[in-house]
């Protein structure tokens, strides 16, 4: 009797001209790629370094929170195939994009370049929002977009410090900031919070942080409509947040007529 081989199903083999294979089929809340990668700190594998912080930072042991840092990653491994291999753009088995964007320095994949990433040579890392409409600030420390090119306020490594409100690092927060007209910077969403609760001082220096000429007029017809009474009619000693400069006003209400509202009492 003819002995019948069985036969072995071979896996497919994607040629490289498929390198759009599997597009947009992999990933996680934070990217959209087709490869995950070892943690060289705690030898782990994740989609990316964003969910291997959230994971090591809700460890029960304080003592095993740590934060991946981007540049030591050297291994990743592809989502397709399930091939381990140092990081590259293309699979070095199946072929495939492991992402449509790619930075060697970085180790950074992403299949959704609608975000426009660039690799920022002086901050070290990627951003997104297209090149061309960001510049680099040496003092600040950090990439700020065209509109804000020698108009804005420099403060010695602005970004390279924590937002005010939450306490995230800025530097490489995957959220929006904005640099308040003092300097200071924020996360965009922070910021937002504090004006829809009516807060309009820098959190650090209690400047005024936006245009405040809407809130004056209100604040005169309520001063025009209201009388002060007696009792509160003294000479106090006044700080002006914005501008520094230090007086004494008879009466609270003639501080407030001579629209020194970012005043603290000394």
């Amino acid at each position: 009797m003819e002995e019948v081989e069985d036969e072995v199903e071979e896996e497919p083999v994607i040629q490289a001209k498929d390198r759009d294979f599997a597009k947009f089929d992999h990933g996680c809340k934070h990217y959209q790629r087709r490869c995950k990668i070892r943690a060289p700190c705690c030898d782990r594998v994740f989609a990316c370094r964003h969910c291997h912080n959230e994971f090591t930072n809700l460890l029960s042991n304080p003592k095993d929170h740590h934060e991946l840092v981007r540049h030591d990653v050297k291994q990743v491994i592809c989502s397709v195939c399930s091939t381990e291999q140092e990081a590259a753009q293309v699979c070095s088995k199946c072929g495939v994009n492991m992402g449509e964007y790619f930075c060697g320095i970085c180790k950074f994949y992403d299949d959704d370049t609608t975000k426009m990433q660039f690799h920022c040579e002086e901050c070290g890392i990627c951003r997104v929002g297209g090149r061309e409409n960001f510049f680099h600030c040496p003092k600040c420390g950090s990439c700020y977009r065209m509109s804000l090119h020698n108009n804005h306020v420099c403060v010695e490594n602005s970004m390279k410090s924590h937002c005010p409100v939450c306490y995230e690092y800025l530097f490489d927060s995957i959220k929006g900031t904005t640099i308040l007209n003092c300097g200071h910077s924020i996360h965009m969403d922070c910021f937002q919070e504090m004006t829809d609760q009516n807060q309009y001082r820098c959190p650090i220096c209690s400047k005024t942080a936006q245009s405040m000429s809407e809130v004056w007029r209100m604040l005169d017809s309520e001063i025009a409509a209201t009388v002060m009474p007696e009792e509160y009619q003294y000479e106090v000693s006044i700080l002006c947040n914005d501008c520094n400069k230090t007086g004494k006003l008879q009466t609270i209400s003639k501080m407030i007529q001579a629209k020194e509202f970012t005043w603290k009492q000394m």
